[in-house]
């Protein structure tokens, strides 16, 4: 029998209980206040598309499109607030001039998880995120402060993003040992462009019990196929009013080595009857740590094209192809293990089963 692949093949999200839908529906795109998103009323149509087909796993932050993704998703989860699965992120400042309305410390944190409460209408969120490191936090101070909404109801489950493996591990056992609230989930950006997370990041989410979310799956949309070289000529960054293309080319998701692996992802498209940007996504759920992949459509089109992800299967050939051609090192010492003397040395020249835990 087939293995059902929908929204409703929900997962276990890291090493706790909760069940997620594998897509997740990113709302960093509703609303146009950064000058691209999407109006309400498609906003909304989007939203209710998917929680209709099953979907249950919103991700929002406390500063998309300066709040609007917020307040929109907290109107549109109305009457649906229990079936959501709703996390959103601290850490972004969203006072200029007030050195204190950001970072990962504990009156950014509290203050951040009010006024999140506020905007999405409810009284709990599912999963607070972390969402950037900012090297100056004390770890216990951000994890004791963690607990606290824990403890108060306010918050459900805990995740990290955009921090170093090393600390996310450390933090992670320190909790552990205090019986304070564990971190479930890592958000990291990973796609065929950017593997670089298969270092450290993914290999630490599975021993700590993380489930991964990648965001940027479509690298800013290179890996969808709609840029050329004619967008690396000089003078294709001529304004920084935040286009799509602006992000691509600003984050360095755009770049001669991308495009030749849009390339390959297209002619796999080509080969299976989906669309580059199903593929793409198909390739990220692959990956045994990934419990969710995260979407950010701005058009009811969009959505329903990457929601045709979940319907792809690859070949091995077809996914050794895409993995050769966005390939990395992975850097001492993990290429220094990996060598067969290394190897011997080791072993004994046995052979030994493969760890199951």
């Amino acid at each position: 029998m087939a293995e059902k692949s929908d929204l409703t093949s929900y997962r276990l999200l890291g090493r706790s209980g909760l069940r997620v839908s594998p897509l997740a529906l990113g709302t960093m795109t509703f609303g146009k206040d950064w000058g691209w998103g999407a109006e309400e009323p498609e906003a909304h149509r989007i939203f209710d598309n998917y929680f209709d087909r099953g979907g249950n796993f919103i991700d929002t932050a406390n500063v998309y499109t300066n709040g609007s993704s917020e307040r929109l998703v907290g109107k549109f989860a109305e009457g649906k607030r229990d079936r959501l699965v709703i996390s959103t992120k601290y850490t972004m400042a969203t006072r200029a001039g007030d050195p204190n309305s950001g970072g990962n410390h504990r009156k950014s944190m509290v203050r951040s998880v009010e006024e999140s409460l506020k905007r999405l209408n409810t009284d709990y969120i599912d999963l607070l995120y972390l969402h950037q490191w900012d090297a100056r936090t004390p770890v216990e101070e951000i994890l004791r402060a963690m607990d606290d909404l824990v403890r108060q109801g306010k918050v459900l489950y805990l995740g990290m993003s955009d921090a170093p493996a090393w600390q996310i591990s450390r933090m992670q056992t320190i909790a552990e040992l205090r019986g304070w609230a564990p971190f479930i989930a890592l958000q990291s950006e990973y796609s065929l462009v950017e593997r670089t997370p298969e270092r450290d990041l993914i290999p630490m989410a599975k021993e700590v019990g993380l489930g991964v979310i990648p965001w940027s799956p479509l690298a800013n949309g290179v890996l969808t196929g709609k840029y050329s070289r004619a967008d690396l000529k000089p003078g294709a960054l001529s304004s920084l009013e935040g286009s799509r293309k602006d992000m691509a080319l600003g984050y360095g998701s755009l770049s001669e080595h991308s495009l030749d692996i849009a390339e390959s992802v297209k002619a796999v498209a080509n080969e299976t009857g989906h669309t580059p940007a199903q593929i793409a996504l198909a390739w990220t759920l692959l990956n045994p740590a990934v419990a969710a992949t995260l979407l950010g459509a701005r058009t009811i089109q969009q959505l329903e094209d990457n929601l045709g992800a979940l319907g792809v299967s690859l070949s091995e050939q077809q996914r050794g192809r895409l993995e050769q051609v966005s390939a990395i090192a992975l850097g001492f010492p993990h290429d220094l293990l990996r060598q067969p003397s290394i190897v011997q040395s080791l072993t004994g020249g046995t052979v030994l089963p493969t760890r199951s835990w």
